[in-house]
């Protein structure tokens, strides 16, 4: 198996726009996958002030080639002036589901 996945994680302020920005990245073979988790509660300093805000948690499956791209569509996309992009690398991966993330994405370049 070559190189493992990465999963990205960014956070919205709600499912709807959640819902168009894994769209975007998934018809832009970007990303093979987008999950959007429920509604969690963020507890964070900006700017000096205590936020504590509701979120969506958006998790994108992709390969480490396509981060730049994905940050870069990320920034163009999302409402925060200063968004969440984290990327988390897959230690381990079943071969059948790296195989079909492999061929969802487009190469980079």
């Amino acid at each position: 198996m070559a190189e493992l996945p990465l999963v990205v994680m960014t956070t919205l302020p709600n499912a709807a726009i959640a819902e168009v920005i894994a769209q975007t990245l998934v018809t832009e073979h970007l990303v093979a996958c987008a999950q959007i988790l429920p509604s969690m509660t963020s507890i964070y300093i900006w700017q000096g002030k205590l936020c504590n805000d509701s979120e969506h948690l958006l998790l994108l499956k992709t390969m480490p080639e396509q981060f730049p791209a994905i940050a870069n569509r990320l920034k163009e996309l999302h409402p925060y002036t200063e968004p969440e992009i984290l990327a988390i690398p897959a230690t381990a991966v079943s071969t059948g589901y790296h195989q079909w993330l492999c061929g969802a994405i487009a190469p980079a370049g």
